[in-house]
């Protein structure tokens, strides 16, 4: 780590910020992956950074990765990135991010089974449908009950248990791999049937021997998994998978499936139906003592609702759930066994990475260049955690379950990335530590009253997985030209137009068009989004997804050459740079007297260098910063 980018030492006052500055550097794109090195942006190396400097870089569209400082030139880079924040006391929390509070309280209440959350969002279909008398492990009625679903009390919660029983069905027909490779399929989703919908179905009330019939839930999984063989057909190579395929059809793959729950036990008080390629679920109780909860009448139990209870009692009671602890601690960054190993499980599960090195996380998520601020008794311009760079550590039971890296400045905290573990994916901890992180602002606001912000790094309009950082409603966007702050709803019609704009001409855009816009992403934004209002989203929306951040490469430095004619600045703009050339310092007015007279070719190139540095970063922090020339 360089000098002065410890988690130690300095003050608010003390210290100074030293950059290394790397010009335009030309990769390929992580967003829109591009083949060649359309993803321009400046770079810089801070050997050591002022919590007041790395701010005001915020503000001016800077990031970092370690301490790697880059921003994008967005006019010409492919993916325009813009800086977006949320003020945290103006923060409006939405009705999914509610139901991801309720749900974390519900598991810390122990009235959350982790056996209820939903499948992978894709798994393997490599065998069409074989026979349901597959070996598979048997589970009847009442422990698949008990065992997923110990309250019974919450619908979502046993919508989310079909589910995942219809998954089990479906692993079990499609195991083997007479297809060749593999074919992914969707996780399947089951639906509460509306009155007016059974009234259409015209099965609303059927007699049957156990009593009335009523259509509670439906699930049409076997239509998504015919359209995603057929899709996979022409991948395929041989006669006998079009064969096998010819005869697959919504109707076939439901009455196997129906089959095959059966086999594993079915559920009580329950009767499922493979009708029209649907999977139906019927409740076999009269539709008048139906319980619109969801809760599931054990066996043996009478209409009374005192039977009920009591057979509910009986199951909680059986599977006593202890309640868990939910700790959240701030520490300043360093490197942790703990924390890594945390990582690399996240890093190979979720994101499919094959090798993950120590010596990358260190460089990505632990070296900083931020210095250090204590702290001072009676002193409401620092929080009580101070300055710096730190890990948020998310522990249940005292388990480590998640990290958020983060940066906190006079002026915010800023979200850099988050890490979870992939067992808990169903409590959607990256929208649950956004929201924890939005109210630690607000608690440290009390304490110093500058800091008012939530910054979620980069928002990239053209890339769907962004989308879900404009939810943190009412967030802003910063323009690229005038550095000015401008609503999401004021800067959406403009970016809807262009992927990149100067969006402080929102006013002139609003002229133009009267309608007023909706502040968020549209309704059909994509499952990746995080907006899917559906039991079975428990989407990955992590705010590592959200950053994105490739690892830098510190030897793809650009190579092209500085280009002497291009001021854009007066000598006056860059005279008060202060230059740190061989541990000696001076501003560049006073360098020929330094140094004596310096050729003229030189000089030029130099102060081109500087113009366009002090360009990217602005006036003010050109003139406090100190520029190493190697």
């Amino acid at each position: 780590m360089a000098d002065g980018a410890s988690s130690s030492g300095g003050a608010r006052d003390g210290g100074e910020s030293v950059v290394i500055d790397y010009g335009r550097r030309r990769t390929t794109c992580g967003y829109c992956r591009s083949s060649g090195p359309t993803s321009i942006s400046h770079g810089m190396w801070a050997n050591s950074l002022k919590a007041d400097d790395y701010q005001g870089l915020l503000d001016r569209g800077w990031r970092r990765s370690g301490c790697f400082l880059y921003k994008p030139e967005m006019e010409r880079t492919c993916c325009p990135s813009y800086t977006i924040r949320l003020k945290a006391n103006d923060f409006i929390c939405s009705k999914e991010h509610g139901r991801v509070l309720k749900k974390m309280q519900r598991f810390l209440d122990g009235e959350l089974d982790p056996q209820c959350k939903a499948s992978p969002t894709k798994r393997s279909l490599s065998e069409p449908l074989s026979s349901p008398t597959s070996k598979v492990s048997k589970v009847s009625a009442n422990e698949f009950q008990a065992a997923t679903c110990p309250t019974l009390l919450k619908e979502d919660e046993f919508i989310c248990c079909l589910s995942s029983k219809i998954n089990e069905a479906i692993d079990t027909c499609f195991q083997g791999g007479i297809l060749g490779s593999t074919v992914q399929l969707p996780k399947a989703v089951v639906k509460t049937v509306k009155p007016q919908v059974k009234k259409k179905v015209g099965e609303a009330v059927q007699e049957h021997k156990v009593g009335v019939l009523d259509l509670v839930y439906t699930c049409n999984i076997s239509f998504q998994i015919v359209a995603a063989v057929r899709r996979a057909l022409p991948k395929e190579n041989g006669a006998n998978q079009t064969e096998v395929l010819a005869d697959l059809s919504p109707n076939s793959v439901a009455e196997k499936l129906a089959m095959t729950m059966e086999s594993l036990g079915g559920l009580d008080g329950f009767e499922l139906k493979a009708c029209n390629g649907h999977l139906n679920f019927y409740s076999a109780t009269n539709p008048t003592m139906q319980n619109h909860t969801g809760v599931v009448p054990a066996q043996g139990s009478d209409n009374s609702s005192r039977s009920k209870q009591s057979s509910v009692n009986k199951i909680s009671a059986k599977h006593p759930q202890k309640r868990k602890s939910l700790e959240i601690r701030m520490r300043t960054s360093h490197f942790d066994p703990e924390e890594f190993a945390l990582y690399r499980k996240y890093q190979t599960k979720v994101h499919k990475e094959k090798t993950v090195t120590e010596s990358s996380y260190r460089r990505f998520l632990v070296d900083t260049p931020i210095i250090f601020v204590p702290p001072k008794s009676g002193d409401d311009t620092v929080p009580p955690c101070g300055f710096g760079s730190f890990h948020q550590q998310y522990r249940i039971d005292g388990k480590l379950v998640a990290v958020g890296v983060v940066d906190i400045l006079p002026k915010c905290l800023s979200s850099k990335y988050l890490f979870w573990d992939p067992d808990l994916a169903f409590l959607s901890l990256g929208k649950y530590t956004a929201l924890k992180e939005i109210d630690w602002v607000k608690t440290a606001q009390e304490h110093c009253p500058s800091l008012q912000y939530y910054y979620l790094g980069y928002y990239i309009h053209s890339c769907n997985k962004m989308r879900y950082k404009a939810a943190y409603r009412p967030s802003e966007l910063l323009c690229p030209v005038r550095y000015e702050w401008v609503r999401y709803d004021l800067a959406k019609p403009l970016l809807d137009k262009s992927q990149y704009s100067v969006l402080s001409d929102y006013a002139t855009m609003q002229n133009e068009t009267p309608q007023p816009q909706i502040c968020g992403p549209s309704d059909n934004s994509s499952a990746k989004d995080g907006h899917q209002e559906s039991p079975s989203d428990e989407d990955d929306e992590d705010f590592n997804d959200y950053e994105s951040e490739m690892m830098v490469d510190e030897e793809s430095v650009d190579s092209e050459k500085v280009d002497t004619t291009e001021g854009g600045s007066s000598i006056k703009d860059i005279e008060n740079i202060t230059l740190d050339l061989n541990d000696t310092k001076v501003k560049y007015k006073d360098l020929q007297q330094a140094f004596g007279p310096i050729e003229s070719r030189h000089l030029k190139a130099l102060e081109g260098q500087l113009s366009r540095y002090a360009k990217v970063v602005g006036k003010e922090l050109s003139d406090r910063m100190v520029y190493c020339l190697s």
